[in-house]
């Protein structure tokens, strides 16, 4: 039986920085993934739809701009997008695979990459099945990174070509007539901001709730939502999905309405976004005895698990389901391991991007968050309208609200950015969260100018109450509350 330091399963975006930091220790390491490098980190997931989103944008830029001028706007087809989508792809995977190789010719004798699917017979023994048959394998220590999947729903027959989840995108030849999303959480209004984009193709977007991205402050999820419906979407707020079948070559689905009310809709294709599943099947971590959550996801401390030797990483696991994330936590594990990693994984100060239109940037906690947690807490807002890069961009959409402790020390509970550069401009204030520091800290940088996060500096301004817009004589554009004791009380 062969031995190894380190089983990793699961060569996503976890698994494949786990292995990498293994290699730092001198380990030795076996690697097995059952079906593609990266994952979905890579494939229909976050490269992939993020280069999706970035020609999207791009094309509606430029539509733009020709229709400001009196010109015509341009055409675009499905399948020089689908191909630019796959040349990224391609590139990004060939990098993986390039720099594994390079891995295994430099360390023969200590690392293996292994292409097959992997199950746990004990907490050290691991069942390998690949093309060249089956085998067994010792490994003292054993970290399960095998992602997840779209969810699908029980009442709903996906076949991945007219009723599809994100894994179908790409099976697509043409721009559909018509599209309806299912799920209006960040994957569904992704691709609704994708394909309106392109302005050809009709989107639906049904939320149950009153409003979409209700995980969100409603100030963040307006602007949004307003874009989406210039943007000719459809968004069916408050409705329940009663029914959604394929009839005659296309999607038929019936909402019903908090007044009882029933309608019957049609579209060319359905999109099925809500959430994903951890890939916990075939594994034999439930035989073993793993504790599990009833979602399926494997149950961690800080990493580790309730068998000792075995760590989980990634969306395997109930926290954020983030490639930054995941690569983090596949590190931690490793460190954990063999090292003293110098503290538990933090995950407050762990920065978050939507690719919407604008785009949205988030960390730490929102007003929802803060409210939920009976803090009271001081929250200052800047509009881009008072931010000379984005006049100079004549494109003033957007603002950032910073949150902080209702004391003399203001320290950083979170910030969201929505607009341009929003996700350049969070770092900052991420740093901030991270080292529990308060706003004193970034009030006297000094910025290049002009460019966007000179707003983050003004922002804090309002807070320490000497910022050179005044809140109230700007009223529309800045605003400085506390929230107290359930209420909010002007500055």
């Amino acid at each position: 039986m062969e031995k190894y330091d380190l089983c990793i399963i699961g060569g996503g975006p976890s698994g494949y920085a786990a292995s990498m930091r293994a290699v730092d220790f001198n380990k030795t390491v076996l690697l097995v993934e059952r079906d593609r490098l990266g994952g979905a980190g890579i494939y229909d997931g976050a490269l992939s739809s993020k280069t999706f989103w970035e020609i999207s944008k791009e094309f509606a830029s430029f539509s733009k701009k020709m229709r400001h001028y009196g010109l015509a706007e341009p055409d675009v087809h499905f399948n020089n997008v689908l191909q630019e989508v796959n040349d990224a792809v391609l590139e990004r995977s060939e990098q993986l695979e390039e720099h594994l190789q390079m891995i295994i010719q430099l360390r023969p004798d200590s690392f293996r990459f292994l292409k097959g699917s992997a199950r746990l017979l004990s907490s050290s023994e691991v069942e390998v099945k690949s093309d060249s048959g089956k085998h067994k394998v010792f490994a003292e220590n054993i970290i399960i990174a095998t992602g997840s999947r779209p969810r699908k729903l029980p009442y709903i027959a996906i076949d991945e070509d007219i009723i599809m989840t994100s894994d179908g995108i790409s099976s697509l030849e043409e721009f559909p007539e018509s599209l309806v999303i299912i799920g209006a959480g960040v994957i569904g209004c992704e691709f609704a901001t994708i394909f309106s984009n392109f302005r050809k193709t009709k989107v639906h977007l049904i939320s149950k709730d009153d409003r979409i991205l209700p995980f969100e402050d409603a100030d963040l999820a307006k602007v949004i939502e307003s874009n989406l419906e210039t943007n000719g979407v459809l968004i069916h707020r408050e409705s329940n999905l009663e029914k959604m079948v394929i009839a005659d070559g296309e999607v038929e689905y019936i909402l019903e309405h908090p007044d009882g009310k029933r309608e019957v809709f049609h579209a060319e294709k359905a999109l099925v976004s809500v959430g994903r599943v951890p890939n916990v099947e075939n594994t034999g971590l439930q035989e073993i005895g793993m504790e599990l959550s009833a979602a399926g996801h494997i149950i961690d401390n800080d990493t580790q698990t309730s068998i000792s030797n075995i760590y989980a990483v990634g969306d395997i696991t109930a926290d954020i389901a983030l490639v930054n994330v995941g690569e983090l936590e596949g590190r931690h594990a490793v460190e954990k391991i063999y090292g003293k990693p110098k503290r538990p994984m933090i995950y407050e100060n762990i920065s978050t991007i939507m690719f919407l239109n604008p785009e949205v940037a988030g960390v730490g906690m929102n007003e929802q968050q803060a409210q939920k947690a009976k803090l009271n807490y001081r929250v200052a807002s800047l509009d881009f309208c008072c931010i000379p890069r984005a006049v100079a961009m004549r494109n003033t959409q957007g603002f950032f609200k910073i949150l902080v402790t209702d004391d003399d020390q203001m320290r950083v509970l979170g910030m969201r950015a929505v607009g341009e550069h929003a996700s350049s401009a969070i770092q900052a204030v991420a740093l901030l969260i991270a080292t529990d520091k308060g706003v004193e800290e970034l009030a006297e940088l000094i910025h290049p100018h002009p460019s966007i996060i000179e707003g983050i500096q003004e922002c804090i301004r309002i807070l320490l109450g000497k910022s050179i817009y005044k809140p109230y004589i700007f009223q529309d554009s800045l605003q400085y509350k506390h929230f107290r004791h359930g209420h909010y009380i002007d500055c």
